[in-house]
């Protein structure tokens, strides 16, 4: 692997600690990067204890100094969405159904009357902010609808049903918020194929994504910024569940742009959070798990419907990047360690350094960590 010139480079990470992996047997491996197993079962099941670590009995806490979580700064539905996304998923798990009770809370108490959500909790559980439409109302419509299809809980079905039918009174015109809750009516449509919400919401959100520009950018914005994987993804959950194969078309096409695009030296360079142009030479400074995670998702999409080895490889290439198969040849976990997994915000004047790293320890990194190991197994 190339070696990143000092200065150049920092990787944003999660948990607490670099350089353990385990094997299949759930031992600990070398700090070699190419010594890691890229499949490690029960690591995702270890991780749900962390993740409780960082929830109280109002929800799942977002930030962190050090290894000490920083209750005083309270909660956001955001993570509170993501974290009933990944629960679930994992309907057999008794820790994840813990949190999924948590998490599906924590939503329907953002949601107000005529659809919006509030985002920001303060401490002593009052909402600090006035709701909107924004990400978290489409993360808020993905976890829901997510539970409506995979949880086993008949009540918690229900009660998502009702948040979600509540939920899409609203609409976005911001593409990568839509593209959230289109994945949440594409989930809604698994488990109620009729759903006349759901494909409204569907048909309006893949209306939202610009088209591929032509040229050698392709891509449908100017330029790459963050969660980037999710406008490709949302074209083809649309394009399947609205039996629309132009739409899917569009998507799969989208989406092999931004894998080989994110990919140098056989391994993945994200965008980091600066964004990246037409003109822009990587790697990027500042690359976040979030990409990680949204490219496994749409790979595994891709995958459903294709029955490609190239989604495969794309997801374990996601998987692979948290394994030190990455710019700073660095581990982005450990497995097996007790501590808090808490987020740490980093600003702009953070030092860089070459293969250096960032230690994101919140909520939103493990939880970006446990999709992408999910999309894996």
């Amino acid at each position: 692997m190339v070696a990143v010139p000092s200065s150049e480079l920092h990787v944003t990470t999660i948990d607490t600690a670099i350089g353990t992996a385990v094997d299949l047997d759930g031992d600990a491996v070398g700090t070699d990067p190419a010594q890691a197993e890229t499949s490690m079962p029960g690591v995702v099941e270890s991780h749900f204890q962390l993740l409780v670590d960082l929830t109280d009995e109002r929800g799942l806490f977002e930030h962190v100094k050090g290894k000490t979580r920083e209750d005083r700064l309270g909660y956001c539905t955001d993570d509170n969405a993501l974290l009933l996304v990944v629960t679930s998923r994992e309907p057999h798990d008794p820790l994840a159904k813990h949190l999924s009770h948590l998490a599906l809370n924590f939503v329907l108490d953002a949601l107000d009357d005529q659809g919006r959500f509030h985002n920001r909790m303060d401490r002593s559980g009052k909402w600090a902010d006035r709701p909107r439409t924004n990400d978290w109302w489409g993360r808020s419509i993905w976890g829901l609808g997510t539970a409506v299809s995979s949880h086993d809980d008949a009540s918690v079905r229900e009660m998502a049903l009702k948040g979600f039918e509540s939920a899409i009174q609203q609409r976005s015109q911001s593409a990568r918020t839509s593209a959230f809750a289109a994945f949440g009516a594409a989930e809604v449509l698994s488990a109620i194929p009729n759903h006349a919400g759901a494909k409204a919401l569907l048909s309006d959100a893949s209306s939202v994504i610009p088209h591929a520009r032509s040229g050698a950018w392709e891509w449908p914005e100017p330029r790459l910024t963050y969660a980037n994987a999710v406008l490709p993804h949302a074209l083809i959950v649309s394009g399947n569940s609205l039996e629309q194969p132009r739409l899917v078309d569009r998507g799969l096409e989208l989406l092999a742009w931004l894998l080989d695009r994110q990919t140098r030296n056989g391994h993945l360079s994200f965008v980091g959070l600066k964004g990246e142009g037409p003109t822009d030479a990587g790697p990027s400074p500042d690359q976040q798990p979030v990409e990680a995670s949204s490219l496994a998702d749409a790979c595994w999409s891709a995958y459903s419907l294709t029955n490609e080895k190239k989604w495969v490889d794309g997801i374990r290439s996601c998987a692979a990047w948290f394994n030190g198969d990455n710019d700073a040849e660095t581990f982005m976990f450990e497995a097996g360690s007790n501590a808090n997994a808490t987020r740490t915000p980093v600003g702009n004047d953070t030092p860089r350094t070459a293969g250096s790293v960032i230690w994101n320890h919140g909520a939103e990194s493990m939880l970006a960590y446990i999709s992408t190991m999910q999309r894996f197994a």
